[in-house]
């Protein structure tokens, strides 16, 4: 499988994160995730769902369409 999409998914999801000073476990709470499933993410190791990705980018308040376009 192809992981570039994933990492660069992970990496929006990382810059959008610290931009607005979320620990992980923060980000997680507000998603309404684990919080070792926004790591994963982060680091590329788990294929997320349309279903998280919209509750991840409503969490950080931002389209889909920015954690998407690159």
């Amino acid at each position: 499988m192809n992981k570039k999409i994933l990492e660069k998914f992970g990496q929006k999801i990382r810059e959008e994160r610290l931009k607005q000073n979320l620990s992980q476990e923060e980000l997680a709470a507000k998603a309404g995730v684990h919080r070792t499933y926004i790591g994963m993410i982060e680091r590329a190791e788990k294929n997320i769902t349309l279903l998280n990705i919209e509750k991840i980018s409503n969490a950080l308040g931002v389209n889909i369409s920015k954690l998407l376009a690159e």
